[in-house]
Parts: C-alpha cells; structure tokens; sequence
C-alpha cells in the first residue's frame, strides 16, 4: 500500500525561535515517527534568495536549522531530509510549470499585491518598484516543490492556503494539457497550534525583532525572558494568565496540570519577577538536552551534510524519474 506523502518547507533565512518550535517544528518532529505517512522535509535556500541577499546569513541559517531539527530528533529514516537546493529537477518542474501558469493567476498572490499595495501607499509612480520575479513566481517555485513528491498534504497557516490553492490550479492546467501526472495537494490548517507572543507581546516574529531564539545559552535566555513586557501589577495582586505572554509561553511547554498549578498562582498574585524565574527554569530544563546535542551538531557540519546528502538521494531516487515522464509529456526527448 502506497503511504501518503506530507510535505513541509523551512526557509532558510533565520534563527529557529520557540514560536517556530511550538508552532511548526514540534509538531513536525512528531509526525516524522508517523511509520503509516512518509513525510517530506527540506531547506528551502532558493525560497530564501527571494527576501534574503545576504549569502552568510542563509548558509548559517541552513546549518542552524538542519541542526535544530536533527537534535530535536527528526526521524530521518522515515522521513525525507534533504536541501532544495540539492534536487534540480524542482528547479527544472518550475519552468515547466511556469509555461503553463497564467500571470493572472500571479497577479492575485497575497505577497505580490502586498508588495505593490505597499509602492502605491508610498507614492511610487511604479507599483512593480523593488518587486523581483523571484517574489512575483514564488508560488510557482512552490508548486514545483509539491508537485515533484505528488504530495498529498500540506501543512500550513493560513496565509498560505493560497499557494496550495494555486499549486492545484497550474497542476491542474498541466494535467488538462498533458494528461493526468500530478497528484492535486490538499492543504491542512493545523487548527490547534500554538501562537507565541514575543518580547514586546505581538506575535513572535523575526519580522518584529521580537523572538527568544530555541537553543540561546542560559544566560542570554535568562536576560530574554527577563525583557519580556508586563503589566504594573505588584507582587501580592491578583493577574489575569489571559492575554499574558510569561503565561502563554509557559502553556506552550508545559503540562495541562503544571498550568493549571500556575493559574492558581497568577490567583494568588504571584510577582512578574518570581514568574520570570519559573518561566526561564521550565523553558531551559526542557531545551537543555536538544541544546546540547544542537552545539554538538554545529560542530560537526560533515555529519549534517551527510544526512541532507542522504535525504537528497531518496528524494532524487523520484524526481529524476519524475522528470523524465514529464519531459516526455511535453516534447523534451531525445530523436531517434
């Protein structure tokens, strides 16, 4: 019986921060165990030269993530592992399917009309000012991506339930031209993730400078957390765990019965200080073996290119074969 196939990009242009974790990478790690789906989890470093120009940045940020992942323990036996960036014919797919994308369709991406709504807004008498084809054919790329595993699921937020939509549309023009050869991807909304306010009590974001990035050492991750906003209530007052950021980073790494204990201590009116204390403790005691392997795993760079080599192969061991059916499909064949 043939599994079905989860695919999931991280771009690689940051720190893995704990709304990441939380969010995207635990849940992630937990599904690779997963021995009835066969997951598919890879670098995104040509998604990454869309926003990022900065050539150290992205090849740090591939070495922090690929570690991240690996100590938090990603099942790389049952899961594909692999860089982007290693596998050309995503690259090749992307062309193919760009011959068949109408610019219409282009034109409604959320970035994009973000992007031109934002030159407008200034004043640009161009609305396509600083708008690279990188950003306007992102989606394309991204099609590319899913369509060359035949990807049944996607998980994603709900900002990006549109590039599935669209990654359907153009699978579907190609199969309308070509004949029936791409699955058509389902995205899943994960309805219960959690979202992590920052130091400055908005979303954690690394648009908003305002993330506690996973593996920090004790001390920075001590100082972090100690500049994380609160209100002015003394010691001794009673607080409120709603809308408070110490309490929801707190839930996100902790039991139903050790929040349920803090609640009664917010009730109780415990200090801002005493609760910065908890927070650090409980967040560092639970991080502190991942950590340790993650510094371990910096220092090895050969063993993390050695497992994205790995991944590499099992993906390609597909998409080569993928791309010839495809090439075949559309004229590109040897003659005679």
């Amino acid at each position: 019986m043939n599994k079905e196939i989860v695919l999931t990009g991280i771009t690689t242009t940051g720190t893995p921060h704990l709304g990441n974790y939380v969010g995207a990478i635990r849940p992630a790690i937990a599904a690779s165990k997963n021995k009835h789906v066969t997951p598919f989890y890879f670098l995104a470093d040509y998604h990454a030269l869309i926003k990022c120009q900065e050539p150290e940045k992205v090849r740090q940020s591939s070495l922090e993530i690929a570690a991240t992942w690996l100590a938090l323990g990603l099942d790389t036996k049952n899961a594909v592992f692999y860089r982007q960036s290693d596998v050309p014919e995503i690259l090749e797919l992307a062309w193919m399917l760009a011959c068949v994308a109408s610019k219409g369709l282009m034109n409604r991406a959320h970035a994009y009309k973000a992007a031109v709504a934002e030159n407008e807004e200034s004043g640009e008498k161009d609305p396509d000012t600083g708008i690279t084809m990188g950003l306007f054919g992102y989606p394309i790329l991204m099609a590319a991506d899913i369509l060359l595993f035949k990807a049944h699921k996607i998980p994603v937020g709900k900002d990006q339930i549109q590039h599935i939509e669209m990654a359907r549309d153009i699978a579907g023009r190609f199969n309308h031209i070509y004949g029936e050869h791409f699955v058509l991807p389902e995205a899943v909304i994960e309805q219960h993730g959690a979202v992590l306010s920052g130091l400055d009590g908005r979303k954690m974001s690394k648009s908003y400078n305002n993330t506690i990035p996973l593996f920090e050492p004790e001390k920075k991750l001590r100082k972090l957390i100690n500049k994380i906003k609160t209100n002015s209530l003394e010691p001794g007052q009673p607080k409120e765990t709603e809308g408070c950021t110490l309490f929801s980073i707190y839930q996100a790494f902790a039991s139903p019965h050790e929040a349920c204990e803090i609640r009664k201590r917010y009730a109780e009116g415990v200090g801002w200080g005493e609760m910065k204390q908890v927070l650090f403790e409980h967040i560092n005691d639970h991080i502190a073996p991942a950590r340790e392997r993650y510094e371990a795993l910096l220092e090895a760079p050969a063993h993390i290119e050695r497992q994205l080599q790995e991944g590499a192969e099992k993906a390609r061991a597909i998409s080569v074969a993928f791309i010839k059916e495809l090439r075949q499909a559309v004229g590109i064949s040897r003659i005679g």
